[in-house]
């Protein structure tokens, strides 16, 4: 089986955790990866820190700097002993987790002729208020082993032989209660600060753009799609209505996924008989609106055969009395 590139598995591993949001609330989430592939001599180290879906901040090994750099504008106010405080701790976890990633690669007795990587995730999550809600740490080997930091965030959860031997020393080294009091503390710290450094980006609400698609399935039904795109924060409601009450059979709802430009998409879908689809409309729910939306589909506007035919016989009529008179003048 092919081994999926790393740079498209972290992009994945973001999109999946980026979706997690509560309500009226904003999270701080560092992703880091450590990558070895045949032919390496040293493993390579990514770093990238998110603010709700907005990068504010990153390091990668490749780099001739090799230091941890703003990602977002309003970084830049930073001073340059945070920059040098973040760049030695990024440097000393990169190589913990490099001792990691050859010490799995052993114990899981695999080739280094192949892609080995190891990803460790952790974050916090705070209301609008400033209250702590949650915090999480993840961290897994190739899909093989992970540690989960329980929400309580006081004892842990293992799968693998490696990783319950890790578990282990984390449990003897007091490591959940280092990590809490990080999450609890330096976390929020750190995710209350980028608020107000960024907030005309971060704390601003942009309405969605919406509309409704039709779409005839082989079957002979007829799907409508209700698009809510470009849109921030993330926290939205789709809902469809068949004759005003609420409609959830045959609904398809995925979950809301970051555009790649700051803001967010989201669909919700129906399947409803030909003839129908006027008995249907779509709810949207946004902070950003001043009040919530309904939508229709809007079935697309053709003229009647005996208006063509009235504009046709009046124009040849127009044409001729035109010609008639230029003939006459001359």
């Amino acid at each position: 089986m092919m081994n999926p590139g790393p740079c498209n598995f972290l992009l994945l591993l973001v999109a999946l955790d980026l979706t997690q949001y509560c309500a009226g609330s904003h999270w701080l989430q560092t992703f880091n990866i450590v990558i070895l592939k045949p032919g390496m001599l040293e493993s390579r180290s990514i770093q990238v820190g998110y603010i709700d879906s907005i990068q504010y901040q990153g390091f990668d090994s490749k780099e001739p700097t090799a230091r941890m750099q703003p990602r977002a504008a309003w970084m830049e106010q930073e001073p340059p002993e945070y920059w040098e405080k973040e760049t030695a701790q990024v440097l000393r976890l990169s190589l913990t987790n490099q001792r990691l990633l050859r010490y799995m690669v052993m114990f899981n007795e695999q080739s280094k002729k192949d892609y080995h990587f190891l990803q460790e995730v952790f974050g916090c999550n705070v209301a609008n208020d400033g209250s702590f809600l949650g915090g999480h740490y993840r961290f897994t080997y190739y899909g093989f082993d992970y540690i989960i930091l329980n929400e309580d965030l006081n004892s842990w959860t293992t799968q693998g032989e490696a990783a319950e031997s890790m578990k282990t020393d984390l449990v003897n080294a007091g490591s959940a209660e280092g990590w809490r009091t990080y999450l609890l503390g330096e976390c929020t710290e750190r995710l209350l600060r980028c608020l107000e450094l960024g907030k005309e980006t971060l704390l601003r609400s942009d309405a969605p753009q919406t509309h409704v698609t039709h779409q005839v399935t082989p079957e002979g039904n007829v799907t409508l799609r209700c698009w809510a795109l470009r849109f921030y924060p993330a926290d939205i409601t789709l809902t469809w209505k068949r004759d005003g009450n609420n409609h959830t059979q045959d609904m398809e709802l995925p979950d809301t996924r970051p555009a790649g430009d700051g803001t967010f998409q989201k669909w919700a879908a129906v399947v409803v008989p030909p003839g129908e689809e006027l008995r249907y409309t779509c709810h949207v729910h946004h902070e950003g609106l001043p009040e919530p939306l309904t939508l229709k589909w809007e079935p697309p506007q053709t003229i009647p055969i005996i208006a063509i035919l009235i504009g046709l016989v009046l124009g040849t009529l127009v044409v001729g009395t035109v010609v008639i008179f230029l003939v006459w003048k001359k």
